[in-house]
Formats: structure tokens, C-alpha cells, sequence
């Protein structure tokens, strides 16, 4: 039995798969679902996990060459929320760019973790390095 780190094991079976290079997006609640590609929900409650959370989790085991966000993210949120992805994306190189590039991003991914975060554009895609 499993008693510490990632304790789903689907999210578990989700990353062994990830390589080099390929993408896993890490979404708040109110994503699209989109069929073609494995879904891990975590969601519980508003709020709860965030995408940070979720992050900070997969960082552990996962080794992130970049980062993709929306770019409305830096115009909706405030400076504290800001703030704290740039800690928690910290040596990550991340790009901004608009949502809708964004979103054409993600059937590409080999996976989405839907969170239940409620931070406007808390989305992020995660490349593998």
C-alpha cells in the first residue's frame, strides 16, 4: 500500500506514461472535458485541490521543461495570485499566450487533471523536459 507522495493511481498511471517532451495539462473546475484525452478529476469541493497544490504534487516525480498559461491569467488575477504561480512554476520557463491558442494546445496532451480551483485561467500545460 501506497503511504506517502501521489496516493491516486490513476493520476500515478497517468504520469508513468508521460516522456520527453509530451504535455500534461493541469486545470481548474471549470475546464472543457475533452473526450480524447485521459481525465484524472480530482475535484472534491470548490477550492479544493487548487492547481498549485496539484502541482507542487506532480513536481515531486515529474520534471517540467516549460510551462504554457493563458495570458489572460496575468490581466484577471491579482499580484499575490500571480505571484504565487511564479513560485510555484519557479526555474520553469513559462509562456503566455492567449487562451484560445491555448486551448488548441491540449488535445495534443497525454493527460488532464481537472482540479477544483476557481482562480480565473489557473490552467496550465506542463511539458515534459
Amino acid at each position: 500500500m501506497l503511504s506517502n507522495g501521489i496516493l491516486n493511481p490513476n493520476l500515478l498511471s497517468l504520469l508513468a506514461r508521460v516522456r520527453h517532451t509530451n504535455t500534461l495539462v493541469i486545470a481548474d473546475r471549470g475546464f472543457p472535458f475533452w473526450p480524447e484525452i485521459e481525465t484524472v478529476d480530482l475535484s472534491l469541493v470548490d477550492g479544493v485541490p487548487t492547481v498549485l497544490q496539484v502541482l507542487a504534487a506532480v513536481r515531486r516525480n515529474f520534471v517540467i521543461g516549460e510551462a504554457y498559461q493563458a495570458e489572460e491569467f496575468l490581466r484577471v488575477n491579482t499580484a499575490a495570485t500571480r505571484r504565487s504561480y511564479a513560485t510555484a512554476l519557479q526555474g520553469v520557463k513559462v509562456i503566455y499566450e492567449p487562451h484560445v491558442d491555448f486551448k488548441k494546445r491540449v488535445p495534443g496532451a497525454i493527460g488532464l487533471i481537472r482540479s477544483g480551483d476557481t482562480v480565473q485561467y489557473a490552467n496550465m500545460i506542463l511539458v515534459s523536459a
